[in-house]
């Protein structure tokens, strides 16, 4: 099984999205654009694990929890790792501060099953699109540095799910294994 851990976000932000990339795709034709039905906000790639150890991750993944909703804004677009050699188109994410701190917990929870931790500083974002080469993405980073300020909605997301990424040759299939509730029971 090949795991990640995501939020979710509202249809409404698909179809800004959605009409994003319609400008955006006949800029850039060597670009690989994401689809947007299958975009998530990744809070950590766990990779391939056994069947055996799906047990584990569920029970550590439980234990993770904040005492708020996780408030994010979708806005502007940028690249990873610079406009000059673009790897990565992406669409930021303004978020309350309790998503980092999430992100760290989900880290923490499954470090001691094995999984590593990640070494880059967690930047919430959702990929658009990939680059195999600069090549031909001028007017695509000409076209994206208009959109700095661009809004594409806002959410509160009160989950976070475990998600098996099955990989077909037209692309990944995501499965959503299971919903986590992300804010602490007051009762």
């Amino acid at each position: 099984m090949r795991l990640f851990v995501a939020l979710d976000f509202p249809d409404s932000i698909r179809d800004s999205i959605r009409e994003l990339t319609a400008q955006f795709k006949p800029l850039c034709k060597d670009a690989r654009w994401t689809r947007v039905e299958g975009m998530h906000v990744t809070l950590k790639f766990i990779g391939h694990i056994d069947d055996k150890e799906l047990d584990s991750i569920l029970g550590a993944l439980g234990k993770v929890q904040s005492d708020l909703p996780v408030a994010m804004h979708f806005r502007g677009v940028g690249f990873f790792p610079n406009e000059r050699r673009p790897r990565v188109m992406w669409c930021g994410i303004e978020a309350s501060p309790n998503l980092a701190q999430i992100a760290k917990q989900i880290e923490a929870a499954l470090v001691p099953l094995g999984i590593a931790a990640e070494k880059r500083d967690y930047i919430p974002h959702l990929t658009l699109a990939r680059f195999d080469s600069p090549r031909g993405a001028e007017k695509l980073v000409a076209a994206a540095s208009e959109m700095q300020l661009l809004d594409l909605g806002s959410a509160r997301e009160t989950q976070f799910h475990l998600f098996e990424s099955v990989l077909h040759r037209s692309g990944a299939e995501y499965k959503k294994l299971k919903s986590f509730s992300l804010v602490k029971d007051t009762a």
